[in-house]
């Protein structure tokens, strides 16, 4: 196993978890059903919700960068 496969194996794993912590997230809003209805301006943040996000920016990251890398060819495959 070399470089570039580890890479990609860290990269596909990011993704995968990033799309279960994408969709674990609460919806923040009503749509367009708080248009007319009674909508909450200001929601109390909770701890979980707080790690939850922090968690998903650093994949998001963490995808994003890999991708760059992937997608530049700058790891040598050998």
């Amino acid at each position: 196993m070399n470089v570039t496969q580890l890479v990609e194996i860290i990269w596909l794993l990011s993704a995968v978890f990033l799309v279960v912590l994408v969709l674990l997230h609460s919806p923040k809003g009503d749509g367009i059903g708080g248009i007319g209805g009674q909508a909450q301006l200001f929601t109390s943040t909770k701890s979980a919700e707080k790690t939850l996000n922090r968690v998903t920016w650093v994949l998001s990251l963490i995808f994003m960068s890999l991708s760059v890398v992937l997608s530049g060819g700058w790891l040598a495959s050998s």
